[in-house]
């Protein structure tokens, strides 16, 4: 079964490589392309995709406000495979499983993968799709109203139970299945069972997946040191000066985050 796609992402190379790795996969026609998410409203209500692969941060408007925008203006959904480089945002699109997710840099595999799940989602009722979809805005409008207000954070250390503010967290990290959290004054356990849970009950404006294996909050990041093949580390400012390196996928992110 051959099916029409919609590419937007900001980023040109992002959107030339997914259409390479949709023309290798064969039985797709990419009609249309953007690059930020008031086109991509656009180019799906002219377009009428059965698919649209959609990046998530993207400048004015994101790929939820996107959704959010079709389910307001009544426009025909498509299929929707999230695109990004974001771990949490992957985990809330997959949980209600709204197509797929496709984390950057693209793997040819996945993206068969996710082409596999919309053809075979392609018979079953179409508002099934959409009230999936509107779930996920609505999971995450409800999110944000979670975390307006400020949290702190149990750690266990020493044997003791403390309390913590947010904004004191210097950084997180996973080893052997045990989530350690640094702060200037104080390293103790979280007893979250994954890094994603604990980035769930924090500001997002704060806190940023650098690494699949660490959490940093962007306030306490003291200098970032350029690595080598264009990589980066990010030297902290607890008191042992931690280093932690960016992943490739979240490169771009620190960019954006510093205008490097």
């Amino acid at each position: 079964m051959s099916l029409s796609a919609v590419i937007v992402d900001d980023e040109q190379l992002a959107r030339d490589e997914l259409v390479f790795l949709l023309k290798s996969a064969g039985d797709v026609d990419v009609v249309a392309q953007g690059h930020n998410g008031l086109e991509a409203v656009t180019l799906i209500k002219e377009h009428s995709p059965d698919i649209v692969f959609l990046d998530v941060q993207m400048p004015g408007l994101d790929g939820f406000g996107v959704i959010k925008k079709l389910l307001d203006k009544k426009i025909r959904m498509p299929q929707v495979v999230f695109a990004t480089a974001f771990d949490q945002y992957a985990v809330k699109a997959f949980e209600v499983n709204a197509v797929d997710y496709l984390l950057k840099p693209f793997d040819k595999k996945r993206v068969s993968e996710a082409l596999n799940r919309a053809r075979k989602k392609a018979d079953a009722a179409p508002t099934s799709s959409v009230d999936k979809i509107d779930a996920l805005v609505r999971m995450l409008e409800g999110k944000e109203q979670q975390k307006s207000a400020p949290q702190k954070v149990l750690l266990k250390a020493a044997g003791r139970l403390f309390l913590v503010d947010q904004k004191d967290i210097c950084y997180s990290s996973i080893e052997d299945g045990i989530i350690s959290v640094v702060t200037q004054n104080v390293e103790g356990q979280s007893n979250c069972r994954t890094l994603e849970e604990l980035l769930d009950s924090l500001d997002p404006n704060l806190f940023w997946r650098a690494h699949r294996g660490y959490l940093v909050n962007i306030n306490h990041i003291r200098e970032v040191v350029p690595w080598f093949k264009s990589s980066y580390m990010l030297r902290m400012d607890d008191k042992k000066q931690t280093e932690i390196p960016v992943s490739r996928a979240q490169t771009k992110r620190l960019r954006e985050l510093f205008r490097l």
